[in-house]
């Protein structure tokens, strides 16, 4: 982590050496030391946004985002986390497995912060449908999006019954 940034420090800004650097260290430190990650990734999006392309952008974005969010800051990371979703639909379209899995993080935000309707809205009536369709019931990404939608139900606040059941059916 560390090396990796001291090698390409005195790169100039438009170095993608330089930026990979960055999302290195960021990413080495992430899960052991996210309190330390955040500024790294913070300034590995803020280099990315200004020099390099939106697909560039998705990853920092989701990178620092996913910091936030291990770090408890929900309501911070879901905007990041919406705005991802976002761009990656109107890049790939709502079937793309990246778009999916992005479409995922955002209901797991959803559901960590008990706004569960909107996650299984989310999941429920755009997620699951596309994904089933583009790549099949047993593909990780469906799997997750199941999770995910069993977990808007069973953590919902006025969660009934047939939730639970519907649940653990899942």
């Amino acid at each position: 982590g560390w090396a990796c940034w001291k090698t390409y420090l005195g790169r100039p800004d438009t170095d993608g050496r330089r930026c990979m650097g960055l999302m290195i260290l960021g990413t080495a430190l992430r899960p052991l030391r996210p309190e330390e990650a955040l500024p790294v990734l913070e300034a590995n999006l803020a280099l990315t946004r200004r020099y390099f392309s939106q697909e560039n952008i998705l990853v920092a974005q989701t990178n620092f985002a996913a910091c936030l969010s291990e770090l408890g800051r929900h309501d911070e990371a879901l905007v990041l986390k919406r705005d991802s979703y976002a761009r990656e639909v109107a890049m790939f379209g709502v079937s793309d497995e990246n778009a999916l899995m992005s479409g995922n993080n955002v209901a797991v935000s959803l559901n960590k912060l008990l706004i569960c309707d909107e996650a299984r809205t989310l999941v429920g009536d755009q997620l699951l449908p596309a994904a089933l369709k583009s790549l099949g019931a047993d593909h990780n990404v469906t799997l997750k999006l199941n999770h995910s939608l069993a977990d808007a139900l069973r953590l919902n606040p006025d969660r009934t019954r047939d939730d639970l059941l519907e649940a653990v059916a899942i």
